[in-house]
């Protein structure tokens, strides 16, 4: 089997990237080695209106499990700082839906699917790669001018190429998440809650769908005396005006990249979405960046092929794009991200005081800089944030 593209994984990434390459007249073969595209999810389905109409995307009515105006931040002591705004409004979509509905897309562009189906392993001969597949219909080989690897956290297609992917286990959460029926919250803001005892150096989260929630935490080991999902049923326990009478109706869990290395290409090889880790380091938000980074992948890919050149050095001009677009920002929200991991629950109260909901998008959006003026009065959070905030 040839084809101009083949992608390895039918996650939001690969499936942008099936449709914009099908879209320029590329013969393009997907394949997701689930049975079924979409389940399990690995996220709070949560995803920005802005974020989606800025990259062209508008949504078909079905994926949307429900319509969000903001978000609730809670302090380890329950205080409450409302985030509200344009900026802010969203949705929380059913993945199993929404990854279905663009893979249809896809398809519908020209691109061909084959789920169930494996990738074994790759290899380059004569400038071209040939990967080894695992379908029903047995093992089979596929040769492809340009291989792109939308794999996920666990990507492989990245290692059979020599890219370094590797990254500190402390850049990784762990992070466990129930699917809840009868959850008793506002509806129209997803909720975040902090504090050691909540969520070590992470959050949980209760993200409002249609008939159900999503509830869950991400925390990181290093700071935890408990596993994720200790932490969670403790979570849960603690909130019985919230969960009385709630029960789960499916459970996910797993590793959540908050930092990005810096391979994302080889001969013949780009990477997209969270196999090239590209989440938001702070909230670990990734729907957003990995579409996105498929419409870049695919803009230099497309002039790449129409060169006949897809040399690494031709494909860096999608890195070169991406840290033009993201490298700074990442870096000065890692740098807040080391803050915040430093901040004890005395701390988190005393940012609840004084900032208001514009001041913590403003933080979210790596905009650092009016923080000193906002804590000047609080000696210990001012020391904590020039040591780690300022240049």
């Amino acid at each position: 089997m040839k084809v101009d593209c083949l992608i390895v994984g039918a996650g939001p990434a690969g499936s942008i990237a099936a449709k914009e390459m099908a879209s320029r007249g590329y013969d393009v073969l997907v394949v997701e080695k689930k049975q079924e595209i979409g389940p399990p999810k690995r996220c709070a389905e949560g995803i920005t209106k802005h974020g989606l109409e800025n990259l062209g995307i508008e949504l078909h009515p079905l994926c949307i499990s429900g319509r969000i105006k903001g978000a609730a931040l809670y302090s380890p002591s329950g205080k409450k700082v409302t985030m509200e705004g344009e900026q802010m409004e969203g949705y929380v979509v059913e993945r199993k839906i929404f990854e279905k509905w663009l893979a249809s897309e896809a398809i519908k562009a020209g691109a061909k699917y084959m789920v169930k189906t494996q990738a074994m392993g790759m290899e380059r001969i004569n400038g071209k790669w040939k990967v080894k597949i695992k379908s029903i219909d047995g093992l089979q080989e596929v040769e492809a001018k340009l291989v792109i690897g939308a794999d996920g956290v666990e990507s492989k297609v990245g290692r059979w190429a020599g890219l370094n992917t590797v990254n500190k286990i402390t850049d990784y959460h762990s992070g466990i998440q129930f699917e809840m029926a009868n959850v008793k919250i506002n509806e129209k803001y997803i909720h975040l809650f902090f504090g050691r005892d909540v969520a070590p150096l992470g959050y949980a989260w209760i993200f409002p769908k249609a008939f159900s929630a999503n509830v869950g935490l991400g925390i990181l080991e290093k700071g935890a005396k408990m596993k994720a999902y200790d932490y969670l049923i403790k979570f849960i326990e603690e909130h019985e005006d919230i969960f009385k009478n709630a029960q789960p109706i499916e459970i996910n869990g797993g590793g959540v990249p908050v930092a990005h290395f810096t391979e994302m290409v080889a001969d013949g090889v780009m990477l997209v979405g969270d196999a090239a880790q590209l989440v938001n380091p702070i909230h670990g938000g990734g729907i957003t960046r990995a579409i996105h980074s498929s419409i870049m992948a695919v803009e230099v890919a497309d002039k790449a092929l129409k060169k006949g050149d897809v040399s690494k050095e031709v494909l860096k001009e999608y890195e070169r794009m991406w840290d033009e677009e993201y490298g700074e920002k990442t870096k000065k929200l890692m740098k807040l991200r080391a803050f915040l991991e430093k901040l004890e629950d005395k701390d988190f109260e005393l940012l609840a005081d004084v900032l208001q909901g514009e001041d913590i998008y403003a933080l979210t959006q790596a905009k650092l800089s009016f923080l000193i003026k906002k804590i000047v009065t609080k000696p210990a959070l001012l020391g904590l944030a020039k040591k780690y905030l300022m240049d």
